[in-house]
């Protein structure tokens, strides 16, 4: 049987480097993780001395309005969570 015929290939050229700039606002999102813990913390802590305090403690004039206080602070910790990579 007769062999086929070698097909050369071309020669690899890269495309010219396009000018690449990182912007390191955007990639550099080493700050998420504390601040979402930290977060996640106020939040708790406030609820906990809401009702360690029986109402008292941290607004008082909140009432129990300071029970959603402490949950946006655990739910602006969950939205901070999706900026992590």
């Amino acid at each position: 049987m007769p062999k086929s015929r070698i097909r050369k290939k071309a020669e690899f050229t890269p495309p010219p480097a396009a000018k690449q700039t990182v912007n390191l606002k955007l990639t550099n999102r080493s700050w998420v993780a504390p601040v979402m813990l930290a977060l996640f913390l106020i939040g708790l802590a406030w609820i906990v001395v809401f009702y360690v305090t029986e109402g008292d403690l941290p607004l008082q004039s909140f009432g129990n309005w300071n029970i959603v206080v402490g949950f946006g602070f655990i739910a602006a910790g969950f939205g901070v969570s999706t900026q992590w990579k």
